[in-house]
């Protein structure tokens, strides 16, 4: 198999704010489909590795990742893309209906860049940065409430439009007993939590690449 064309799109979450290059949850997605016997048996390896094109940044919300992405030069098609995006959107507290539509116009633009096939893009859910020593002091119940909210609106135009939904809330909540899921700012995933999220992803990937 040729090198596999990657685009990963999102927020904070995506570039790994406070963690290593090598620790985000992307970054050891493509080494463990690199390193996959079933990609090793299947295809003989992939020649040229895993190529990951990023376009994120901390504190993005929709509206702002579409802005981030018109300026940026996209060379579709890619072989897999991801999305993940909204806590953001969430945090300042902007509409939900608002998010369904800018969210339905990013997934909508990410099976485009996937070749038009919404098999080969995975959206992760919003994960609960309720549950973080930064959110200690304000009402983890309410964050935890409507981050719900915000991912059964993007679970639903996900399996709507036939893309794969990757459910990473639940590992997430798991950092209020795990500090070490936390990273040291207080607030992002550690690089141990990114290995989660990419343990989760990764069949799913493979499922995609196989095809």
């Amino acid at each position: 198999m040729l090198a596999v064309r990657y685009l990963a799109l999102g927020d904070s979450y995506t570039i790994g704010e406070s963690v290593d290059e090598a620790e985000r949850w992307l970054n050891q997605l493509a080494s463990l489909v690199e390193s996959s016997p079933q990609i090793a048996s299947q295809f003989g390896g992939i020649e040229g590795g895993v190529e990951v094109t990023i376009i994120a940044r901390t504190g993005w919300t929709t509206d702002e990742l579409w802005d981030g992405i018109q300026a940026q030069k996209i060379n579709p098609p890619y072989d897999l893309v991801s999305l993940l995006i909204g806590v953001n959107n969430q945090y300042r507290g902007r509409d939900l209906e608002e998010y369904r539509e800018q969210f339905v116009l990013l997934l909508n633009k990410s099976i485009e860049y996937a070749g038009g096939d919404a098999n080969r893009v995975i959206v992760l859910s919003i994960p609960d940065w309720g549950v973080t020593p930064f959110a200690g002091d304000r009402d983890s119940k309410k964050i935890a409430d409507e981050i719900n909210q915000y991912n059964a609106v993007n679970r639903a135009e996900t399996e709507k439009a036939g893309a794969h939904y990757i459910d990473i809330t639940p590992v997430s909540r798991e950092a209020v007993n795990d500090p070490s899921l936390i990273a040291g700012d207080g607030l992002h995933p550690s690089g141990k939590m990114y290995a989660e999220w990419a343990r989760l992803a990764l069949p799913v990937v493979l499922e995609i690449l196989a095809k």
